[in-house]
């Protein structure tokens, strides 16, 4: 699974401005960031009356738009999806994902807290990475004002190194996302890494990608 790090907290708590925040410290240190944000609203980036949007009514599942420096991708979903499943949308050359939102979901989190707002963590210790907070809190993990962005960015890289000492592998099987036990994970890793490494013009390997559609007996 590739490193996913979900910024949460209430409501105007300061969370798109710490992220902005890391994202420019994280790239200043040379890291590739992609960023996910969640939002309960509904949204629509598209236009009516726009090629894409008729593109997507006429029935088109996704639709991408490309031009000389950018690509928007538009695709219908039946759920809300987890940043795992949205990560599917997002190529593999990337060292980190960053979210704001998805507080229910069960990778690494920063939250961040205000004094001002009242009440407990919205999440649990476990589920912690550190807290970004304006106030001392009864909880073990590490502790941070809002401003000390460099600190932050030294833990992540931190937890960067060591999740990058481990093999790294997803699968999904007719689009859904598969949880993978670390045997599994080891025997897909060294059965695919046998093959490959054999192929002519394979030389380091540091990622690799794998799709397979079955025949359809007609």
């Amino acid at each position: 699974m590739r490193p996913i790090i979900s910024i949460v907290g209430k409501s105007n708590s300061g969370k798109t401005t710490l992220l902005e925040g890391l994202i420019g410290e994280l790239k200043r240190r040379g890291y590739r960031l992609a960023v996910i944000k969640h939002t309960n609203q509904e949204f629509e980036l598209d236009k009516e009356g726009k090629d894409s949007w008729r593109f997507s009514q006429a029935g088109g599942s996704v639709v991408a738009v490309s031009s000389a420096d950018k690509v928007a991708i538009f695709s219908s979903v039946a759920s809300d999806l987890s940043p795992p499943e949205l990560a599917r949308f997002i190529a593999l050359d990337y060292d980190l994902i960053l979210t704001e939102g998805f507080k229910k979901s069960n990778n690494p989190k920063i939250e961040v807290h205000r004094k001002e707002q009242g009440g407990g963590l919205l999440s649990s210790p476990k589920e912690l990475l550190a807290v970004v907070t304006d106030e001392p809190l009864a909880v073990a993990v590490p502790q941070m004002a809002g401003d000390e962005i460099g600190k932050l960015a030294d833990l992540i890289e931190e937890k960067l190194r060591v999740w990058r000492k481990e093999d790294s592998v997803e699968l999904s099987v007719n689009g859904a996302h598969i949880p993978l036990d670390p045997f599994v994970k080891g025997l897909i890793t060294k059965t695919l890494l046998g093959m490959v490494s054999s192929l002519k013009g394979v030389k380091e390997i540091k990622s690799l990608r794998l799709y397979l559609r079955r025949r359809l007996d007609i």
